[in-house]
């Protein structure tokens, strides 16, 4: 099996799990369908009220990681993204939508739905907007899961995964304009997928030293989210995709795991101690608002695969540790 076939298995299997470990549920409850109720967790508010429509969603567990939806207006993050296609064509999304993999759309673990997020491949610097209108990628390391369309024209069809930059857009002033969609080729317009049945469940605090996903596992080694590669107005627009503006992008990107940053240079630096034998260690400074912090990282990586291998090692003791692009 190529590396590709294997992450797209990966993704499939993340995203049956959530949909059977929901079935899992309606299956164990014999009362009608229930509107999940809130985690009794202190979450901090939203600095403005989201837009009519919009949802920012509950917590919730996906194999025994808990994951908190927060309306980060601010959001800009690097990573790896990966895409989705079948079986998942025609299957509802977390907000009721029908997935449609020639749309430009995304999932998200966090982010509101709908909200709109402009996503750039870090080493070609083809840049699009999309949806985000589902929830996922639910294997570690991925910070989106694109739609299959979107992964064509951002040109990681076809290895499955790519270096990319993720910066939320559909704020005031944004200036933001979509592209309708081109039809459908006839030739796949052939999925017809059963509809899910109704899910009954509701959501229960983490159990007792449960893993968490960011934002909290970020929170519990606070820090700046991974330096980004510098980006600047899109140099020209592809004439044969108009969706896709051509971005200058650093000439290289190399890959970490981001381990934890600190304030404390000595923190760092007890950090960077115990992970020496887990390969090259890196601290990195960076100034945010005024502070300096240290980000402990191993790496660089040569590849998608070897900091999946790494990030699955470290993941135990290092719950917040996760893929950065530099």
């Amino acid at each position: 099996m190529s590396p590709s076939a294997k992450r797209r298995d990966l993704r499939s299997l993340g995203r049956l799990a959530f949909v059977g470990a929901a079935i899992g549920m309606m299956a164990a409850c014999s009362t009608p369908r229930t509107v999940p109720q809130p985690v009794n967790l202190p979450e901090p508010a939203p600095p403005s009220a989201p837009p009519q429509g919009v949802k920012i969603g509950q917590p919730y567990q996906i194999n025994g990681i808990w994951y908190y939806p927060k309306d980060d207006q601010n959001y800009d993050q690097t990573g790896i993204a990966s895409w989705y296609g079948h079986p998942f064509h025609g299957q509802p999304t977390a907000n009721g939508e029908t997935y449609d993999m020639d749309s430009l759309t995304a999932a998200h673990q966090t982010l509101p739905l709908p909200s709109y997020v402009r996503v750039t491949n870090l080493d070609n610097g083809r840049s699009i907007v999309v949806k985000v209108n589902d929830r996922g990628p639910f294997v570690n390391g991925r910070i989106i899961d694109l739609s299959r369309r979107a992964a064509r024209l951002l040109g990681f069809y076809d290895q499955g995964t790519a270096k990319v930059r993720v910066e939320r857009v559909n704020t005031p002033g944004s200036g933001v304009f979509f592209a309708e969609k081109p039809e459908t080729p006839a030739d796949e317009r052939k999925v017809a997928s059963a509809p899910l049945p109704p899910i009954s469940g509701s959501a229960l605090p983490p159990p007792k030293d449960a893993r968490v996903a960011s934002p909290r596992a970020v929170e519990r080694m606070p820090g700046p989210p991974g330096s980004l590669p510098p980006l600047v107005a899109p140099a020209r627009v592809d004439p044969q995709n108009p969706e896709v503006s051509l971005m200058q992008v650093a000439k290289s990107s190399a890959i970490y795991i981001q381990i934890g940053a600190f304030s404390n240079a000595d923190n760092a630096k007890r950090l960077s101690e115990q992970l020496r034998g887990l390969g090259p260690v890196k601290i990195a400074r960076t100034e945010v608002k005024g502070t300096t912090f240290h980000r402990v990282r191993l790496g660089p990586l040569a590849t998608v695969d070897n900091a999946d291998e790494l990030l699955a090692k470290v993941l135990p003791q290092y719950p917040g540790a996760r893929i950065i692009v530099d």
